[in-house]
């Protein structure tokens, strides 16, 4: 018998989501380097992934989600909350709810000013603006009709959104004509990630039209179990497929693209990590990097539903079947109507107190009821206010369960952890009910089913939100990147201490963004190609002026009416 070949590839990188399927792309476009991108789940081919509307829908499909839940948090009532991450080829960016957004300036120059050099919003605008493929903003500085990825606005929103900016505008909030151009503040109509009617993702628009390429190979439902480790430097993979264990050999690289869970995960069941802590679990300590899996933090939200008999909603009733039936019948016809829509169309970005420097709550508008699993839609007729604490100070870790690769690893984001966090969020619910309040809403004579109006004082709003309130699913901060010697990654993102090994996604940020988190992922993962290829950084962006100063402009001319 001839002797067996290992496999290899020049540059391994583990994890088909949405930073993965962009670095790997971009990594095959030098033909002279090989590439293998390892994705856990399966071909992102499901009907539920391709339609909009169907989110709920493919969060709630046990194949397409890991189903993770956090271990159970004392201050939300030891509740276990679940934090769904994408088991399929693009990862969480085939089951999210598509919403482009990029953060505010200050995220990406604080993370510049706490070490990540490099990374200050200037700096990484080039990187978001070379990915996107965005046809609503052609002269705008900010945005690109040329990159890869599809960007867009909704045609036809739900009216009620209308009533919703009309009814900030009432209390005094500025709108925002472009959430993605550092200022985030005010009121508008969001972007989401979507081409001709249908979702759009990384594994779509950047590694579909890459894998005609000779040097790139895909891996689907391959788990990988283990890095492995030669002296200081990661040589390879092992991984699972259809119950048999292989390795795969990387001759230059192994980047981690698995997310801010797994591949902290994965660092930990390879040794890499708290010494004292795998050596419990009877891992053998490879590299003590104490930090691994530290710095856990998602943003934390708590609705207020209301419910109405009105069909001017999202949702199946008797009152709105032939819109019903012609929304079925746009959709599989022309790609158009409500199905192409997220049900999460308009958004704010607000100041709840006085001295802020930026907007510390997100109000996320939902045109339609509560979605009650199994039915992944809304039944009858309502609107919803979700606010979103941007800014968490509690912090948290992820840790294993055991040194079983396949076991799910223990969540404790620590969420409430920090006192302070609740605050912001009792704020945002006194404001809503003042939206809720404004005329725009009067016509259509809703009622409030959460919290109810028998909860008023801060006391029972915050007993509220212990009791009913969910993250967001934007975890990240598990790999810090920085430049001091506690950081799991440095700013080019290799990881401390080792040779051989990168990790590029939302597990670096040193702190998460304020809003949704796929967009900086995406980003990382452009950064990642350039730095692993030795090409010069894309030149910082000549910016019109300083729309940060607008922003304190906007908020000295609207003042705090809408708080009081």
């Amino acid at each position: 018998m001839g002797e067996l070949v290992t496999p290899s590839a020049d540059y391994v990188v583990v994890g088909g989501g949405t930073a993965g399927c962009a670095l790997a792309a971009r990594l095959s476009e030098d033909s002279s380097k090989t590439v293998c991108l390892v994705e856990a789940g399966g071909m992102d081919s499901h009907p539920y992934i391709k339609i909009p509307a169907m989110t709920a829908a493919a969060i709630a499909t046990k194949r397409l989600n890991w189903r993770f839940a956090t271990v159970p948090q004392p201050n939300l009532h030891n509740r276990q909350i679940p934090v769904p991450r994408g088991r399929v080829l693009g990862g969480s960016g085939s089951i999210n709810g598509m919403v482009y957004f990029r953060g505010h300036r200050d995220d990406f120059d604080e993370w510049a000013r706490v070490g990540a050099t490099g990374w200050s919003f200037r700096e990484v605008l080039p990187y978001f603006v070379r990915s996107e493929r965005n046809r609503n903003f052609p002269d705008s500085v900010y945005h690109s009709s040329r990159g890869p990825l599809g960007v867009t606005g909704f045609k036809s929103p739900n009216p009620l959104n209308f009533a919703f900016m009309q009814s900030l505008d009432a209390l005094g909030f500025p709108p925002c004509a472009d959430f993605n151009s550092g200022d985030s503040e005010g009121y508008g109509l969001r972007q989401i990630v979507t081409r001709d009617g249908t979702r759009d993702s990384t594994a779509r628009s950047f590694l579909r039209p890459a894998l005609g390429r000779a040097n790139l190979r895909l891996l689907t439902d391959a788990q990988v179990t283990r890095l492995v480790l030669e002296g200081r430097r990661i040589v390879g993979i092992e991984y699972s497929k259809n119950g048999e264990s292989h390795r795969l050999n990387a001759a230059c690289e192994v980047i981690l693209t698995a997310g801010a869970l797994q591949s902290p995960q994965l660092l930990l069941l390879s040794g890499i990590g708290d010494g004292e802590a795998l050596q419990k679990r009877g891992i053998e300590v490879r590299h003590h990097l104490p930090q691994v899996g530290k710095n856990l933090h998602d943003h934390l939200a708590s609705p207020v539903f209301m419910t109405t008999g009105q069909p001017d909603s999202y949702g199946v009733s008797w009152k709105a079947l032939p819109r019903n039936i012609y929304s079925v019948l746009q959709f599989a016809l022309f790609r158009e109507g409500q199905f192409t829509s997220n049900l999460f169309e308009s958004t704010a970005f607000i100041r709840t107190a006085e001295g802020l420097g930026k907007p510390d709550i997100q109000l996320v508008f939902q045109p339609s009821r509560r979605v009650k699993p199994p039915i992944p839609f809304p039944i009858g007729h309502g609107y919803a206010i979700s606010p979103v604490n941007l800014y968490p100070k509690s912090r948290g870790q992820l840790t294993l369960a055991s040194s079983d690769p396949f076991a799910p690893p223990l969540i404790d984001p620590q969420l409430l952890a920090d006192p302070s966090d609740i605050d912001p969020l009792i704020r945002a619910i006194k404001l809503i009910r003042r939206i809720f309040a404004q005329p725009p809403f009067a016509k259509y004579r809703a009622e409030e089913m959460a919290p109810g109006k028998q909860v008023n004082d801060d006391a029972e709003i915050a007993e509220y939100i212990r009791a009913t309130s969910y993250t967001v699913h934007h975890p990240g901060g598990t790999c810090r990147m920085g430049s001091d010697p506690g950081a799991v990654v440095d700013p080019s993102l290799r990881v401390n201490g080792l040779a051989g090994l990168r990790v590029a996604d939302g597990s670096v940020f040193p702190s998460v963004v304020g809003g949704n988190t796929n967009a900086a992922a995406l980003m990382v993962g452009e950064r990642a190609a350039d730095f692993i290829l030795g090409k010069a950084a894309l030149e910082p962006a000549q910016e019109p002026g300083d729309s940060a100063s607008g922003g304190r402009i906007a908020i000295a001319r609207f003042g705090f009416s809408g708080h009081k």
